[in-house]
């Protein structure tokens, strides 16, 4: 028998709440604005609905308080995103923006090492 699952907290309802009301705004906008800017309101709703498919995932992965802290020991996580930015780095040689990446595949790799030294030291979280 499984545990009941604690109660989101009005924290997280706010988050999914403002996500969900910026995506939505932003695409509306993007119908009526002039071209320039709407197609910026389109892309914006569109970061705002992936970040709340992506915090809708964590919350269900990480119920209850300490999600942060979960999130930073993890080895798996931390190491896709690793493999993703580096990915990222070798596939834009000579691009403009290509030290983004770099700077993205840098903070991958301090989260891996941290997340290997929390790991070490005081064993995985549960």
């Amino acid at each position: 028998m499984t545990e009941p699952r604690p109660p989101w907290s009005r924290r997280r309802r706010r988050t999914l709440i403002g996500l969900g009301l910026a995506a939505v705004l932003f695409g509306l906008a993007g119908i009526g604005l002039p071209d320039q800017y709407g197609l910026a309101a389109v892309y914006l709703g569109a970061l705002a609905a992936f970040l709340l498919v992506v915090a809708l995932i964590v919350f269900v992965a990480i119920p209850g308080p300490g999600t942060v802290d979960a999130l930073l020991r993890s080895l798996t996580v931390s190491g896709a995103v690793l493999v993703v930015a580096v990915l990222l780095v070798l596939s834009t040689a000579g691009e403009p923006l290509r030290w983004l990446w770099v700077l993205a595949a840098l903070a991958a790799a301090a989260w891996l090492g941290t997340a290997l030294w929390l790991n070490r030291r005081d064993g995985p979280v549960g």
